[in-house]
Protein backbone atom coordinates (compact mmCIF):
# COMPACT_ATOMS: atom_id res chain seq x y z
CA UNK A 1 0.00 0.00 0.00
CA UNK A 2 1.11 3.78 -0.81
CA UNK A 3 2.23 6.31 1.38
CA UNK A 4 -0.85 7.98 0.19
CA UNK A 5 -3.42 5.50 0.42
CA UNK A 6 -2.30 4.80 4.01
CA UNK A 7 -2.35 8.75 4.66
CA UNK A 8 -5.92 8.76 3.75
CA UNK A 9 -7.17 5.78 5.19
CA UNK A 10 -5.58 6.73 8.67
CA UNK A 11 -7.41 10.17 8.66
CA UNK A 12 -11.00 8.73 7.86
CA UNK A 13 -10.14 6.28 10.82
CA UNK A 14 -10.66 8.84 12.77
CA UNK A 15 -13.30 8.91 14.82
CA UNK A 16 -15.56 11.64 15.15
CA UNK A 17 -16.81 13.53 18.21
CA UNK A 18 -20.21 12.40 19.08
CA UNK A 19 -22.15 15.15 19.57
CA UNK A 20 -24.77 16.23 22.28
CA UNK A 21 -28.66 15.56 21.54
CA UNK A 22 -30.96 19.08 20.79
CA UNK A 23 -32.69 17.99 24.07
CA UNK A 24 -30.08 17.26 26.37
CA UNK A 25 -27.82 20.26 24.77
CA UNK A 26 -31.77 22.86 25.49
CA UNK A 27 -31.83 21.59 29.18
CA UNK A 28 -27.84 21.94 30.30
CA UNK A 29 -27.77 25.10 28.23
CA UNK A 30 -30.30 26.76 30.36
CA UNK A 31 -29.52 25.51 33.57
CA UNK A 32 -26.15 27.17 32.79
CA UNK A 33 -28.03 30.10 31.68
CA UNK A 34 -29.74 29.54 35.04
CA UNK A 35 -26.55 29.70 36.79
CA UNK A 36 -25.34 33.00 34.89
CA UNK A 37 -28.45 34.59 36.58
CA UNK A 38 -27.15 33.41 40.26
CA UNK A 39 -24.00 34.76 39.66
CA UNK A 40 -25.39 38.50 38.14
CA UNK A 41 -27.18 38.74 41.29
CA UNK A 42 -23.87 37.94 43.35
CA UNK A 43 -21.89 40.07 41.69
CA UNK A 44 -24.59 42.86 42.21
CA UNK A 45 -24.97 42.38 45.07
CA UNK A 46 -21.42 42.18 46.23
CA UNK A 47 -20.43 44.80 44.08
CA UNK A 48 -18.12 42.37 42.34
CA UNK A 49 -16.04 43.33 39.36
CA UNK A 50 -15.63 40.43 36.58
CA UNK A 51 -13.75 40.79 33.08
CA UNK A 52 -13.90 37.62 30.86
CA UNK A 53 -11.87 37.68 27.47
CA UNK A 54 -13.06 35.87 24.03
CA UNK A 55 -10.36 35.48 21.53
CA UNK A 56 -9.99 33.20 19.31
CA UNK A 57 -9.75 33.10 15.25
CA UNK A 58 -12.77 34.75 13.28
CA UNK A 59 -15.70 32.19 12.87
CA UNK A 60 -14.36 30.23 16.41
CA UNK A 61 -17.61 30.68 17.76
CA UNK A 62 -17.20 33.57 20.53
CA UNK A 63 -19.77 35.86 19.69
CA UNK A 64 -22.44 33.02 19.88
CA UNK A 65 -21.33 31.80 23.35
CA UNK A 66 -21.29 35.74 24.67
CA UNK A 67 -24.91 36.08 22.97
CA UNK A 68 -25.89 32.42 25.34
CA UNK A 69 -24.35 34.00 27.98
CA UNK A 70 -26.11 37.98 28.12
CA UNK A 71 -29.43 36.27 26.57
CA UNK A 72 -31.19 36.58 30.30
CA UNK A 73 -28.90 39.09 32.05
CA UNK A 74 -29.59 42.81 32.55
CA UNK A 75 -27.73 44.79 30.09
CA UNK A 76 -27.11 47.44 33.40
CA UNK A 77 -25.07 45.12 35.19
CA UNK A 78 -23.84 42.23 31.92
CA UNK A 79 -22.37 44.17 28.98
CA UNK A 80 -20.52 43.19 26.01
CA UNK A 81 -17.30 45.20 24.87
CA UNK A 82 -16.65 45.36 21.12
CA UNK A 83 -14.60 48.15 20.31
CA UNK A 84 -14.52 49.07 16.30
CA UNK A 85 -10.65 49.87 14.67
CA UNK A 86 -8.92 52.78 16.68
CA UNK A 87 -9.41 56.20 15.43
CA UNK A 88 -6.78 58.55 14.90
CA UNK A 89 -6.99 60.18 18.31
CA UNK A 90 -7.31 56.99 20.35
CA UNK A 91 -3.88 55.49 18.07
CA UNK A 92 -1.97 58.11 20.35
CA UNK A 93 -3.05 56.87 23.21
CA UNK A 94 -1.96 55.04 25.50
CA UNK A 95 -2.50 51.73 24.16
CA UNK A 96 -4.45 49.89 26.86
CA UNK A 97 -5.98 53.09 27.49
CA UNK A 98 -9.61 52.98 25.62
CA UNK A 99 -9.56 49.23 27.14
CA UNK A 100 -9.26 50.76 30.92
CA UNK A 101 -12.62 52.92 29.96
CA UNK A 102 -14.38 50.13 29.60
CA UNK A 103 -13.47 47.92 32.48
CA UNK A 104 -16.22 47.29 34.94
CA UNK A 105 -17.59 49.50 38.12
CA UNK A 106 -18.35 47.83 41.09
CA UNK A 107 -21.36 45.38 40.96
CA UNK A 108 -20.51 45.19 36.79
CA UNK A 109 -19.85 42.21 34.10
CA UNK A 110 -17.89 43.23 31.16
CA UNK A 111 -17.44 40.59 28.46
CA UNK A 112 -14.79 41.87 26.09
CA UNK A 113 -15.63 40.80 22.25
CA UNK A 114 -12.09 41.08 21.60
CA UNK A 115 -9.81 42.96 23.49
CA UNK A 116 -6.50 44.10 24.00
CA UNK A 117 -5.19 41.19 22.98
CA UNK A 118 -5.61 42.59 19.34
CA UNK A 119 -2.35 43.66 19.37
CA UNK A 120 -0.69 40.09 19.77
CA UNK A 121 -2.99 38.91 16.85
CA UNK A 122 -4.34 40.48 14.22
CA UNK A 123 -2.19 44.02 14.58
CA UNK A 124 0.72 41.91 15.04
CA UNK A 125 -0.50 39.77 11.66
CA UNK A 126 -2.08 42.59 9.27
CA UNK A 127 1.47 45.29 10.11
CA UNK A 128 -0.70 47.51 12.28
CA UNK A 129 1.55 48.07 14.88
CA UNK A 130 5.39 47.75 14.86
CA UNK A 131 7.70 45.31 15.91
CA UNK A 132 8.50 47.38 18.77
CA UNK A 133 5.19 47.77 19.50
CA UNK A 134 4.29 44.49 19.41
CA UNK A 135 7.45 43.54 21.92
CA UNK A 136 6.57 46.08 24.57
CA UNK A 137 2.94 44.25 24.19
CA UNK A 138 3.75 40.95 25.35
CA UNK A 139 6.13 42.91 27.83
CA UNK A 140 3.43 44.82 29.87
CA UNK A 141 0.27 43.17 29.13
CA UNK A 142 0.96 40.50 32.55
CA UNK A 143 2.24 43.72 34.78
CA UNK A 144 -1.04 45.20 33.25
CA UNK A 145 -3.06 42.09 34.01
CA UNK A 146 -1.54 42.04 37.40
CA UNK A 147 -2.17 45.52 38.00
CA UNK A 148 -6.35 44.68 37.20
CA UNK A 149 -6.19 41.41 39.47
CA UNK A 150 -4.61 43.48 42.74
CA UNK A 151 -7.35 45.41 42.21
CA UNK A 152 -9.78 43.06 42.75
CA UNK A 153 -11.15 42.29 39.39
CA UNK A 154 -11.89 39.14 38.54
CA UNK A 155 -10.22 38.18 35.30
CA UNK A 156 -10.88 34.91 33.07
CA UNK A 157 -9.25 34.73 29.91
CA UNK A 158 -10.93 31.74 27.39
CA UNK A 159 -9.38 31.22 23.48
CA UNK A 160 -11.65 29.59 20.70
CA UNK A 161 -9.74 27.28 18.89
CA UNK A 162 -11.05 26.16 15.94
CA UNK A 163 -9.64 23.66 12.84
CA UNK A 164 -8.96 25.62 9.37
CA UNK A 165 -11.31 23.60 7.86
CA UNK A 166 -13.97 24.37 10.32
CA UNK A 167 -13.60 27.62 9.70
CA UNK A 168 -13.42 28.09 6.29
CA UNK A 169 -16.81 26.01 6.24
CA UNK A 170 -18.27 28.73 8.58
CA UNK A 171 -16.78 31.36 6.00
CA UNK A 172 -18.72 29.74 2.99
CA UNK A 173 -21.95 29.42 4.90
CA UNK A 174 -22.22 33.00 5.55
CA UNK A 175 -21.66 34.14 1.98
CA UNK A 176 -24.95 33.46 1.41
CA UNK A 177 -26.95 34.21 4.32
CA UNK A 178 -28.84 37.46 3.91
CA UNK A 179 -28.55 37.79 8.45
CA UNK A 180 -24.23 37.05 8.77
CA UNK A 181 -23.24 38.15 5.31
CA UNK A 182 -22.22 41.28 7.59
CA UNK A 183 -20.15 39.05 9.53
CA UNK A 184 -18.05 38.28 6.64
CA UNK A 185 -15.33 40.54 5.59
CA UNK A 186 -12.32 41.19 3.90
CA UNK A 187 -10.24 40.78 7.04
CA UNK A 188 -11.97 37.64 7.81
CA UNK A 189 -10.55 35.89 4.44
CA UNK A 190 -7.05 37.71 5.32
CA UNK A 191 -7.47 35.53 7.86
CA UNK A 192 -7.48 31.90 6.09
CA UNK A 193 -4.58 33.24 3.89
CA UNK A 194 -2.67 33.77 6.78
CA UNK A 195 -3.10 30.52 8.79
CA UNK A 196 0.24 29.72 9.98
CA UNK A 197 0.61 33.60 10.63
CA UNK A 198 -1.61 33.79 12.77
CA UNK A 199 -1.23 30.38 14.79
CA UNK A 200 2.84 32.01 15.13
CA UNK A 201 1.42 35.14 16.52
CA UNK A 202 -1.29 33.29 19.06
CA UNK A 203 2.11 30.84 20.30
CA UNK A 204 4.17 33.60 20.82
CA UNK A 205 1.29 35.43 22.38
CA UNK A 206 0.55 32.18 24.54
CA UNK A 207 4.21 32.01 25.82
CA UNK A 208 4.44 35.63 27.25
CA UNK A 209 0.72 36.11 28.48
CA UNK A 210 -0.38 32.82 29.81
CA UNK A 211 0.65 33.16 33.15
CA UNK A 212 0.34 31.44 36.69
CA UNK A 213 -1.96 34.16 37.93
CA UNK A 214 -3.79 35.21 34.55
CA UNK A 215 -4.19 32.15 32.93
CA UNK A 216 -5.71 31.33 28.83
CA UNK A 217 -8.19 28.59 29.15
CA UNK A 218 -8.66 26.80 25.34
CA UNK A 219 -12.01 26.23 24.44
CA UNK A 220 -12.37 23.79 21.86
CA UNK A 221 -14.89 25.39 19.06
CA UNK A 222 -15.37 22.66 16.04
CA UNK A 223 -18.89 22.05 17.73
CA UNK A 224 -20.37 25.33 18.64
CA UNK A 225 -23.03 23.62 21.22
CA UNK A 226 -20.28 22.07 22.98
CA UNK A 227 -17.72 25.01 23.23
CA UNK A 228 -21.18 27.11 24.90
CA UNK A 229 -21.56 24.26 26.96
CA UNK A 230 -17.87 23.83 28.11
CA UNK A 231 -16.64 27.45 28.31
CA UNK A 232 -19.91 28.82 30.46
CA UNK A 233 -19.86 25.67 32.89
CA UNK A 234 -15.93 26.22 33.06
CA UNK A 235 -16.52 30.05 34.06
CA UNK A 236 -19.00 29.15 36.52
CA UNK A 237 -16.65 26.64 38.32
CA UNK A 238 -13.91 29.32 38.77
CA UNK A 239 -16.17 32.06 40.69
CA UNK A 240 -16.55 31.49 44.22
CA UNK A 241 -20.60 32.73 43.90
CA UNK A 242 -23.51 31.90 45.68
CA UNK A 243 -27.39 32.46 45.46
CA UNK A 244 -28.63 35.74 46.51
CA UNK A 245 -31.83 35.81 48.61
CA UNK A 246 -34.57 37.82 46.52
CA UNK A 247 -36.55 40.14 47.69
CA UNK A 248 -40.84 38.14 48.05
CA UNK A 249 -43.17 40.44 45.89
CA UNK A 250 -46.61 39.86 45.96
CA UNK A 251 -48.85 40.97 43.18
CA UNK A 252 -52.91 41.71 44.35
CA UNK A 253 -55.21 39.72 41.82
CA UNK A 254 -56.46 42.16 39.73
CA UNK A 255 -55.04 46.26 39.47
CA UNK A 256 -57.10 48.43 42.17
CA UNK A 257 -59.44 50.55 39.84
CA UNK A 258 -61.00 53.80 41.39
CA UNK A 259 -63.20 53.97 38.78
CA UNK A 260 -62.00 57.65 37.91
CA UNK A 261 -59.89 56.89 34.76
CA UNK A 262 -60.94 56.76 31.45
CA UNK A 263 -58.96 55.53 28.47
CA UNK A 264 -58.56 58.01 25.64
CA UNK A 265 -60.83 56.99 22.34
CA UNK A 266 -58.07 54.58 19.91
CA UNK A 267 -59.05 57.33 17.09
CA UNK A 268 -56.40 59.61 18.41
CA UNK A 269 -53.20 57.09 18.71
CA UNK A 270 -51.27 56.03 15.78
CA UNK A 271 -50.94 52.06 15.64
CA UNK A 272 -48.87 49.93 13.93
CA UNK A 273 -50.45 48.32 10.69
CA UNK A 274 -51.41 44.97 11.83
CA UNK A 275 -48.94 42.84 9.72
CA UNK A 276 -49.82 39.96 11.30
CA UNK A 277 -53.01 39.53 10.10
CA UNK A 278 -52.15 39.96 6.48
CA UNK A 279 -49.82 36.98 6.91
CA UNK A 280 -52.35 34.70 8.65
CA UNK A 281 -55.49 36.00 6.23
CA UNK A 282 -59.26 36.53 7.72
CA UNK A 283 -60.08 34.34 10.88
CA UNK A 284 -62.66 31.80 10.03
Amino acid sequence: MSKKSTSKKSKSAEPKQKKIPNKVYEAELFRLQTEMVKLQEWVRETGARVVVIFEGRDAAGKGGTIKRITEYLSPRIARVAALPAPTDRERGQWYYQRYVAQLPAPGEIVLFDRSWYNRAGVEKVMGFCTPEEHTRFLRQTPIFEQMLIDDGIILRKYWFSVSDDEQLRRFRSRMNDPVRQWKLSPMDLESVYRWEDYSRAKDEMMVHTDTALSPWFVVESDIKKHARLNMMSHLLSTIDYHEVPRPQVSLPKKPIESGNYHRPPRSLSKYVPDHVAELIGPSD
